[in-house]
């Protein structure tokens, strides 16, 4: 496909997004839409946008990669997500709601102490600058290597117009805007993934009938792994559990998904809203997970050599845009943007909203919109966005493995500490010894990487995503066994 193609849709793209970034913020900018759209979103704006911001571009590309080396063992994980969802609908929410929350890190201040809230609030702006950077990444290797390459543009200009792109659709409207471009990015992204199945099986001279029943009889439909559980990253109790905890730490935890649950009137729209996310997410992973197995048998089909890739990230931009003709090209590219730029948009306004209320006390000061603020919060805005582009070049120099397990295996150093923290909070009435937080915060994941490093030779077991309540389960120990009888606060 030629680059020039893709550079025109891609202009096009974000050229929708900055002109209903406009209609979005030009009554109001202030930093009350920008934090949590004045809390008047409706929740099923927020439940059909938030499946783009769950999904990403890593679910775009390297669900279908993975299917080569684990099948539909992915799925599992997913199950997994769906009871976290759960949990998070019935038990995190209605405490966020209770004490009328802007970040949901201001309950570990209430409930713990000033430490525990700077160490929480700092664990999520670490863990989602990395994880939002890692996803981006991905994207921006493709339009590296299908549109910017062909003008010799450097793989940093390639993230740093990404960047800047992002940051002139969202600096005014905050999360009021991206409410209504993440219901359209959605939108996109689900046409994508139902389009690109219905091309690849046309490609395969098969009708909607025979595509499902072909993919639930080849070699890559299998879903559940019990055999040799120690052994076993796949294993069914290890991704069922670690998809639970990580469903928690990165969205109940998280002030980027839970900030557009916040923006919801009441409790009861805001849980409307995450279960029907959540119906919706599980089915729409299937797609995936079927998708990548069409396109392995495409590629058997048509004598690729998928191991001449450098990565199975690479099979679904590599067949979309080489093999395959115009329009599902374009459709793949439409499908990738939108996952990948729904999922970023949204961080950089957490990360700034996160920074500007639990460092800066925006939520203290007695005029929450004063012009000094409102300058203050533009340049966070762009302090971010900078730091964002420096892990994405880091990240580049140092990945070797799929991005989608390089996210979760980071997110299971990063939010454990953040899962025993509020687990901690919300199970006890015992009080913390403040000050040693922080160092339980780091001690933890430290702890975590030298078991996940020797666990096969000490005891013959191999983590997977359950490392993620392995490193919750250390610092709440530690939080339990430094702190002191007393009363909880909240």
């Amino acid at each position: 496909m030629p680059p020039i193609v893709l550079l025109s849709f891609l202009i096009g793209y974000f050229g929708l997004l900055i002109i209903i970034s406009y209609f979005t913020s030009r009554n109001s900018a202030d930093n009350s839409t920008f934090f949590i759209a004045n809390r008047n979103s409706k929740w099923y704006f927020v439940a059909f946008g938030m499946i783009g911001t769950a999904l990403s571009g890593v679910t775009f590309i390297s669900v279908p990669g993975a299917v080569v080396n684990s099948s539909f063992g992915y799925f599992q994980f997913v199950l997994g997500n769906a009871v976290g969802f759960v949990l998070i609908a019935t038990v995190l929410l209605p405490l966020y709601y209770r004490i009328h929350l802007i970040s949901i890190y201001t309950y570990l201040e209430n409930r713990l102490g000033f430490w525990s809230y700077k160490s929480g609030a700092m664990i999520f702006l670490i863990s989602r600058t990395i994880g939002s950077a890692f996803r981006l990444y991905l994207v921006a290797i493709v339009l590296q290597k299908f549109i910017f390459d062909a003008w010799n543009v450097p793989f940093w200009a390639t993230v740093l117009i990404c960047l800047v792109l992002i940051w002139l659709y969202t600096f005014k409207g905050g999360l009021k805007t991206i409410i209504i471009t993440d219901t359209l990015q959605t939108v996109f992204l689900l046409s994508s993934v139902i389009l690109s199945i219905w091309f690849i099986s046309k490609s395969l001279n098969l009708n909607l009938a025979q595509t499902f029943e072909t993919v639930k009889n080849s070699s890559y439909s299998r879903i559940f792994f019990w055999e040799d559980f120690l052994g076993n990253k796949n294993h069914f109790v290890k991704q069922f559990l670690g998809g639970i905890f990580v469903t928690i730490a990165m969205t109940g935890l998280d002030q980027d998904l839970m900030q557009k649950n916040l923006s919801c009137k009441n409790i009861g729209e805001a849980q409307k809203n995450m279960l029907t996310f959540t119906s919706v997410f599980v089915v729409i992973n299937l797609f995936f997970l079927s998708v990548g197995a069409l396109l392995y048998m495409y590629a058997s089909a048509n004598n690729i050599d998928v191991s001449a890739l450098q990565t199975p990230d690479h099979l679904f931009p590599e067949i979309a845009l080489n093999h395959l003709n115009l329009i599902p090209g374009v459709v793949f590219m439409l499908g990738l943007t939108a996952a990948t730029f729904a999922t970023t948009d949204s961080a950089l306004t957490a990360l700034t909203t996160s920074f500007c209320v639990d460092f800066l006390g925006f939520n203290k000061k007695e005029n929450h919109n004063d012009p000094a603020l409102i300058r203050t919060r533009h340049m966070v805005h762009v302090i971010f966005s900078f730091i964002m582009l420096l892990v994405i070049l880091g990240f580049k120099i140092i990945n070797d493995d799929s991005v989608v397990n390089a996210i979760f295996k980071a997110a299971g150093y990063t939010y454990g500490p953040l899962v025993g923290l509020f687990a901690f909070g919300m199970s006890t009435k015992r009080i913390v010894t403040d000050k040693l937080v922080p160092f339980i915060c780091i001690l933890s994941p430290v702890l975590s990487f030298i078991i996940d490093r020797n666990s096969g030779s000490w005891f013959g077991y191999s983590i997977g995503f359950e490392l993620i309540i392995i490193n919750g389960l250390i610092t709440y120990l530690l939080l339990l066994v430094t702190g002191k009888s007393g009363k909880a606060k909240v």
